[in-house]
């Protein structure tokens, strides 16, 4: 103890002047508020309880209640290789936050070596040996491995965050596609549905014509019209098609038909909303995750002003050897050696002017991008929450006119039958109905997909 105190006592008086301008280097990471948005921000992440009904923390469970689409979201979870490569980057995070943490130790090291000499014809003579036990421990004067645990820590957080936001996403896009694919089955069940009714107009018409009742047109009118639904089911069958491919993709197996009811409606719990409250942005992982990118380039800089600064190094060596100086002597003794060394940058070629400047610009990038991912994230709400909203409205105005285009086509088929309306009135109500019948569709799809990315935009996927 004497002996180290005798070695660190220069140091600490060379170094003295330089810490009292270094002390800022140990202050942790904050997070900012120096605009409104960032004083917001703050004020919710500094909340503890989360608020349990919000729509956002409620479990995936409570939202997707299909049986089928939770077994589905159950599998993309444990074969998704995404969410399986996030789950990998968290282990690596934890590694390098394990080496980081381990710094602070000395490191030890083992070097035995041994030789001998000989001159002309002699033998081999004057074995000598050493075998030295190695301490080495830096000295953390200036928060150099005190700023990289942290930054270590910091990665770790922010790979658990990337993780949550892969798991949301993956939940997210298996409800999409699971809606989408259910919306198709539908609109092709409707399309064959009525691909068969106007098949059957066609040979009514050439009844109608042999019959005197109408002409050529109408059956030409009549097979166009066939033939146009014919081709509108071969592009709902690559659509299709594709969306399976999809949802095989996300479950990580090998593409297949997904037997998915075309009846399938999205329940979701009542939803209600004054504006984008910023305590639920501050659970989204992307946002967390985009602060802790804030974070780490803090300490980057915090490290590249710390390079300015002396390195202390104290070393220790324990061991035993037969060899001293130039004397070998039979038997060996013991040996031991303390040393400390301090080493001071005087000029380094710009280097960690550079370095620094460097670290202060991506700093600033870093909280630009922070600061946008909030605005970004505020939009994503509140495009999902007018959305649903809108699709509500629109949905009860298309049930109506699907209702009254029905009536339409029944009265205009009766007005044919008695000579009181042309086969083209037919077509066109027919047109009509089939058009709203398939805009009701994707309007049930639209606010399913519209609770779905609310859900995601507010964090959920826990």
């Amino acid at each position: 103890m004497t002996s180290i105190k005798r070695i660190a006592r220069p140091v600490v008086v060379a170094i003295t002047v330089t810490t009292l301008t270094g002390c800022g280097l140990y202050k942790k990471y904050e997070t900012p508020s120096e605009t409104a948005l960032q004083k917001e921000y703050a004020e919710a992440k500094a909340l503890t309880e989360a608020d349990s009904l919000a729509f956002g923390n409620l479990q995936w469970q409570e939202v997707f209640t299909d049986p089928m689409l939770a077994d589905l979201i159950n599998r993309a979870l444990e074969n998704n290789v995404d969410l399986t490569n996030a789950k990998l980057n968290v282990d690596i995070a934890h590694a390098n936050l394990r080496g980081a943490r381990m710094s602070y130790f000395p490191s030890l090291m083992l070097s035995p070596n041994g030789g001998a000499s000989s001159v002309g014809n002699e033998k081999l003579s004057g074995w000598n040996y050493t075998i030295p036990l190695t301490a080495s421990w830096e000295v953390d004067v200036f928060g150099k491995l005190l700023n990289n645990k942290r930054l270590a820590e910091s990665a770790e957080q922010q790979a658990k965050d990337y993780a949550q936001a892969v798991r949301s996403q993956i939940i997210g896009a298996v409800a999409n596609c699971y809606y989408a694919i259910a919306t198709l089955e539908a609109q092709l069940q409707l399309s064959r549905e009525t691909a068969v009714i106007w098949g059957e107009n066609v040979q009514a018409m050439k009844d109608y014509k042999l019959a005197g009742r109408t002409n050529e047109a109408a059956v030409v009118q009549s097979q166009a019209n066939y033939l146009s639904i014919l081709a509108s089911i071969t592009d709902l069958e690559v659509a299709l098609d594709q969306a399976n491919n999809t949802m095989s993709l996300l479950l990580n197996t090998m593409p297949q038909k997904w037997a998915i009811s075309p009846d399938a409606r999205i329940l979701a719990p009542a939803i209600v909303r004054d504006g984008v409250p910023m305590r639920e942005l501050a659970a989204r992982p992307d946002v967390r995750a985009a602060e802790q990118s804030v974070a780490q380039a803090y300490y980057t800089t915090n490290l590249a002003r710390a390079a300015f600064y002396p390195g202390l190094t104290i070393t220790a060596n324990y061991g035993f050897t037969n060899s001293f100086g130039s004397f070998i002597k039979n038997p060996g003794n013991w040996f031991a050696s303390l040393a400390g060394s301090l080493v001071a940058p005087i000029f380094s070629r710009g280097q960690n002017i550079a370095r620094l400047e460097a670290a202060k610009a991506k700093q600033k990038q870093a909280m630009n991008t922070f600061q946008y991912t909030l605005l970004s994230a505020t939009a994503e709400v509140s495009d999902a929450m007018t959305t649903y909203e809108k699709n509500k409205e629109k949905s009860v105005l298309l049930a109506e006119q699907v209702d009254n285009l029905a009536k339409a086509e029944s009265y205009t088929k009766e007005l044919f039958a008695a000579a009181g309306a042309t086969y083209l009135e037919i077509l066109t109500a027919q047109s009509s109905l089939l058009s709203a019948q398939m805009s009701q569709l994707n309007c049930e799809l639209a606010k399913a997909q519209a609770i779905i990315n609310l859900y995601q935009s507010l964090g959920g996927g826990r």
